[in-house]
């Protein structure tokens, strides 16, 4: 269950948690047509910041402009209601999900008159993929289900209606007792996770899908900086599923999933079955940036002032 918190930001104002609430006949609740983040605030020595605010609210337009929603706020008023959800709840670390939807007014799917609506939650959420697998891995098995193909679904945009096919990997792979899935894309090549980009370790380089059919994860961005900046070999390319059988590591990156190893894939063991050198090497710098230990990437936290 979501750890209730105080107040959400709904349309410019702060209401009660239990009071935020929309009719049933809204619009987006029928058709699907939305936009949203997910991001994370970690408390820090320093004190409590927001991971790389600027960049998730920027993408935050740039699905909205894709999908032609126009939302009713600049991206300043957008990131100071982002800020001051975390400190209206007294949160020191949270998860933070900005969501803008269209709301009620006319049915049918081309509407013009409905407004548009934007609320922002936050409240405290553990690992997404649980503590046990941030530190040893977790199984996962490529779903039967495709991720979605870029002239079907454009996806670039986070879309609320996109996240039915990511919840039917999921299911899939959960009921066969796996911890994640791997979506193929259209063409059989792979693509990420059902909420998370992939990387994969092999002969010294890092490799991930290249952003064509995939989600531009803002955290997958800091890991290829950070392993650039160590001097680890990266590329942006294709590759098959049994790469991934005979990688010497892998792991999915995401707001939620963080950095969490996948120790096995299809009952294939990756590497030694545990989380390799290269992926403890990025673990460990992005948590010690996230927790204000290693100051280098100041520019990607927002402190709470």
């Amino acid at each position: 269950m979501i750890q209730e918190t105080s107040k959400i930001w709904m349309d410019g104002r702060f209401v009660d948690w239990k009071e935020a609430n929309i009719h049933v006949l809204t619009h987006t609740l029928h058709y699907g047509l939305g936009v949203f983040e997910g991001l994370r605030c970690y408390k820090g020595e320093k004190g409590s910041a927001i991971f790389r605010l600027k960049e998730h609210v920027k993408r935050l337009y740039d699905s909205a402009q894709i999908v032609q929603i126009k939302i009713p706020y600049s991206p300043q008023e957008i990131e100071e209601a982002i800020i001051g959800t975390v400190k209206v709840n007294r949160l020191e670390a949270c998860y933070i999900r900005p969501i803008v939807f269209i709301g009620y007014g006319e049915m049918g799917l081309y509407v013009q008159k409905n407004p548009i609506q934007v609320a922002i939650a936050a409240w405290p959420w553990g690992t997404y993929l649980g503590d046990d697998g941030i530190r040893n891995g977790i199984r996962a098995k490529i779903s039967s289900f495709t991720r979605h193909h870029v002239n079907v679904s454009m996806t670039r945009a986070k879309v609320t209606a996109y996240y039915a096919n990511s919840q039917l990997a999921k299911r899939e792979a959960k009921e066969v007792g796996y911890d994640e899935a791997i979506l193929l894309d259209t063409d059989g090549y792979v693509a990420e996770g059902p909420g998370e980009n992939i990387f994969i370790v092999r002969n010294g380089t890092l490799k991930t899908p290249p952003l064509t059919s995939i989600l531009e994860g803002i955290t997958r961005n800091s890991i290829i900086e950070l392993a650039q900046e160590k001097g680890i070999p990266v590329a942006q390319e294709r590759f098959s599923r049994d790469e991934i059988y005979i990688a010497d590591e892998a792991f999915f990156t995401g707001t939620a999933a963080e950095i969490t190893p996948i120790r096995e894939v299809d009952g294939r063991i990756i590497g030694t079955g545990k989380p390799g050198g290269t992926t403890i090497q990025l673990q460990k710098s992005f948590f010690d940036i996230v927790a204000g230990k290693d100051s280098t990437h100041q520019s990607w936290l927002t402190t709470l002032t």
